[in-house]
């Protein structure tokens, strides 16, 4: 079974774990810097108290981290050439206000240039075999403000999703408090999509938007990430989750 179908099959029977969003806008042009504001259609499905809104759970699936505990580290690029990106999530405490959550676990994952995750591999959803390493997924501990920071490589695509990172929230006991994923502006991907060759993304614009992906269509202003830079620069992500903590 190819990857796309898969995905179309079985996110809703998943559907009990989540992940967290990014999409922005940008030029083509790789010296000059690009801004996304984070602001995005649809709605989510969070649960709102006030002005507080839990963001959406999504699926953790097809590829989650095996082993999230040994992998704790903020340089999460590895062997990984991309486009630089600094990844920096504020965890939020719904129960305490939007408060930030410190000592939180976060764990990443997201898959490299060329569409393909790491842990998996060898497969008719994955051909490529990379079962053996462990490249661009990590765990941090957010601190006094609920902030983690990672370094990685802008994110690839592969059919049938937008771009993504996958994101697991755990309180400081290890127990689960959400699953999400991070949506991507469509301008700033389409810019690096299309721009960006040198650094190992050859596949072109993406295949599905935010707004036709299986995980977001549903609306994804809450999972939805603000991207600053430029190719030659980097980029900045960041985003905000707010989980019950």
């Amino acid at each position: 079974m190819e990857r796309k179908d898969f995905l179309k099959r079985s996110f809703s029977a998943l559907g009990m774990m989540t992940v967290a969003p990014l999409v922005s806008a940008c030029k083509k042009d790789d010296d000059v810097t690009s801004t996304s504001t984070g602001t995005g259609t649809g709605t989510g499905t969070g649960t709102t108290t006030g002005s507080c809104t839990t963001t959406p759970t999504e699926t953790e699936g097809p590829f989650p981290t095996k082993t999230p505990g040994s992998l704790v580290t903020n340089d999460i690029r590895s062997d990984r050439t991309g486009v630089l990106l600094t990844v920096k999530i504020t965890i939020q405490n719904k129960n305490n206000s939007c408060a930030a959550l410190s000592g939180a676990l976060v764990d990443i994952w997201h898959c490299d240039a060329a569409g393909n995750y790491s842990e998996y591999g060898g497969t008719q959803m994955q051909s490529t075999n990379y079962t053996s390493v462990h490249f661009l997924r990590g765990r941090q501990t957010t601190d006094s403000n609920g902030l983690v920071t990672f370094t990685s490589i802008f994110p690839g695509w592969y059919s049938g999703r937008a771009p993504h990172i996958h994101v697991h929230i755990y309180d400081s006991s290890g127990k689960s408090l959400l699953v999400t994923q991070i949506a991507f502006p469509y301008d700033v991907c389409n810019t690096v999509y299309t721009t960006a060759q040198s650094y190992g993304y050859t596949k072109g614009t993406q295949d599905t938007k935010n707004e036709n992906d299986n995980v977001f269509s549903d609306g994804f202003t809450l999972e939805l990430a603000s991207v600053t830079g430029s190719i030659s620069a980097g980029y900045v992500l960041t985003h905000t989750i707010v989980a019950n903590g």
